[in-house]
C-alpha cells in the first residue's frame, strides 16, 4: 500500500490526521487550478476549500483504476464551475455573429510576460469567459464537452472562448504599450 492509498483508507475512517496530511501534500498543487477559475485570492481560497470537503466526503468513491491527483483536479475544477455558475449567468453574452466579426490574431503571443500576470489579466475576464477559456484553452476540453458540463450551448461556449481571447488580446496589448512607452521613455534619459 503506498502513501496516498494508506492516507486514503485512514481518512475514510475519519483519521483527521491522515485527512491533515492529504490536504497538505495536495492544496498546493490544486491552488493555481483553483486560481485560474477564481477572481482573487479568497475566491480561489474557496473553491479549493469547498473542493477538500467534497473530496473528504466521496473519498470512498475514488476509484484506483484513476490517478488520485486526476480524480482532485476533475473535484476542484467542478468545483469552481459550480462556485461561477451564479456569476457566469449574469455576464452580457455575445452573440456568435458579432464574435465572428471580430478579428483576433490566432495566436496570443505573451512575449515576456510572467505567469502572475497572465494569471492577473484571465482573473479580469467575466466569470463565463474566464471559465471556459480555462476548460478549452488550458484544460483542453471540447466545446461540446464543455456545452455538456456548463449546460449552455455550443455556440454560446465558442463565443465566450472567442470573447475572452479578445480581451486577453487587448490586454496583452496594452501591457506591451506601457513596456514600449516606459523603454522609450527610460532610452532618452
Amino acid at each position: 500500500m503506498n502513501l496516498d492509498e494508506n492516507l486514503i483508507a485512514r481518512s475514510i475512517k475519519g483519521d483527521h490526521k491522515a485527512q491533515r496530511e492529504l490536504y497538505d501534500r495536495y492544496a498546493q498543487k490544486l491552488m493555481p487550478m483553483a486560481m485560474r477559475y477564481a477572481k482573487s485570492q479568497e475566491d480561489a481560497e474557496d473553491i479549493l476549500q469547498d473542493a477538500f470537503i467534497k473530496i473528504f466526503n466521496s473519498l470512498d468513491s475514488f476509484r484506483k483504476e484513476a490517478q488520485f491527483l486526476t480524480w482532485l483536479k476533475r473535484i476542484v475544477i467542478n468545483t469552481a464551475i459550480n462556485h461561477n455558475r451564479k456569476k457566469m449567468y449574469q455576464q452580457p453574452m455575445l452573440d456568435i455573429e458579432k464574435v465572428a466579426l471580430m478579428h483576433v490574431e490566432s495566436d496570443l503571443t505573451l512575449s515576456n510576460m510572467h505567469f502572475t500576470e497572465i494569471l492577473a489579466m484571465m482573473q479580469k475576464l467575466p466569470v463565463g469567459s474566464r471559465t471556459i477559456f480555462n476548460l478549452f484553452a488550458i484544460e483542453g476540453y471540447g466545446h461540446k464537452e464543455i456545452a455538456e458540463l456548463l449546460e449552455i450551448s455550443e455556440g454560446t461556449s465558442k463565443s465566450q472562448y472567442s470573447r475572452a481571447r479578445v480581451l486577453l488580446r487587448s490586454m496583452i496589448d496594452d501591457a506591451n504599450k506601457v513596456v514600449q512607452t516606459n523603454y522609450l521613455s527610460d532610452e532618452r534619459f
